[in-house]
């Protein structure tokens, strides 16, 4: 088998690699380095690669945190869903994650245990098979968000691109939602039925049970039960706001007293998302404009090959 790296080509994440070098240089294996240069590039090679070799057993190894792995991901699936060869890439077309700092792995949470950043663990791994969100034309392997959390993600990403941390970024873009987007007037259809009526706060369709680096959105979400884990705040007060906020860090708001009658959590095959405005929902922390997105679980379609266990 040939293991394919992609990491990212932005200037600022280099040094995050300087681990993963050393480490392919000490093990002997069929492989190759592939730099991404710029967005949506990792998507657009492995399709590419797929389908000029259809036949090839190869391992694309996604190398960062959850930007890389959706654009992997995304790809791999991405050309599966599309060819009439799907069966033969299923078989021969697999990918693995490695994480060396400097992203966000709210993805890698949801296998605990496993070490993703040793070389030699992941290529004695097994492939094991898990669940995919397609959104309209694009894919998600964790967590969908719009409402509240968009507001924080669309915010965030502007302070990172002047200069702040992410830290920083990620802050102020929370407080920046505390007084702009408690009362959004977003449509969310849960498997043909609305969800509530009303205006909300947010709303997260998830595959994984973490967003954001620390938020526990959906505590009972899992990758591969064939279904997405759907997580909605009705609009209420900022003080009622503010008491459920620390919960819906802990993973704790689902059936919380702050929550009653405002946290609705159901598990969905299908999802509908609309709005008469333009808005925006991230998936995996990248933002996709519209005013309406259909989602759907793809069961089994993402075959990973996850580090072996200690």
């Amino acid at each position: 088998m040939k293991f394919i790296y992609i990491i990212n080509g932005r200037a600022d994440k280099a040094s995050h690699y300087q681990e993963f070098f050393a480490q392919i240089k000490e093990i002997p294996h069929l492989h190759d380095v592939y730099t991404t240069l710029g967005e949506g590039d990792a998507t657009r090679y492995v399709r590419l690669y797929c389908d000029l070799h259809p036949e090839e057993e190869v391992c694309f190894v996604a190398c960062g945190g959850n930007g890389i792995i959706n654009g992997v991901a995304s790809g791999l699936v991405g050309y599966a869903t599309s060819s009439a060869d799907a069966a033969m890439l299923c078989a021969n077309k697999t990918m693995a994650i490695l994480y060396f700092g400097g992203a966000t792995q709210d993805y890698i949470i949801n296998y605990p245990g496993r070490n993703f950043r040793s070389v030699k663990d992941m290529l004695e791994g097994t492939v094991t098979r898990t669940d995919i969100i397609q959104v309209n034309d694009s894919f998600c392997i964790n967590v969908c968000n719009l409402g509240f959390n968009s507001t924080v993600a669309s915010r965030a990403n502007e302070l990172v691109a002047k200069g702040k941390s992410a830290h920083q970024a990620y802050t102020r873009g929370v407080i920046n939602a505390f007084l702009t987007s408690r009362f959004n007037s977003i449509k969310v259809t849960v498997d043909g039925e609305r969800i509530a009526k009303g205006r909300m706060v947010l709303c997260t369709v998830a595959n994984g049970r973490r967003v954001g680096g620390e938020f526990n959105c959906a505590p009972d979400a899992k990758l591969d039960d064939g279904f997405m884990d759907v997580c909605y705040f009705r609009a209420m007060s900022l003080l009622r706001l503010l008491m459920l906020f620390p919960l819906y860090r802990s993973g704790k708001h689902i059936g919380s007293r702050p929550g009653r009658y405002k946290v609705l959590y159901r598990q969905a095959r299908e999802v509908t998302i609309s709005s008469k405005d333009l808005i925006d929902i991230y998936i995996d922390g990248e933002q996709l404009p519209g005013s309406k997105f259909n989602l759907k679980i793809l069961p089994g379609a993402l075959p990973l090959r996850l580090p072996k266990l200690p």
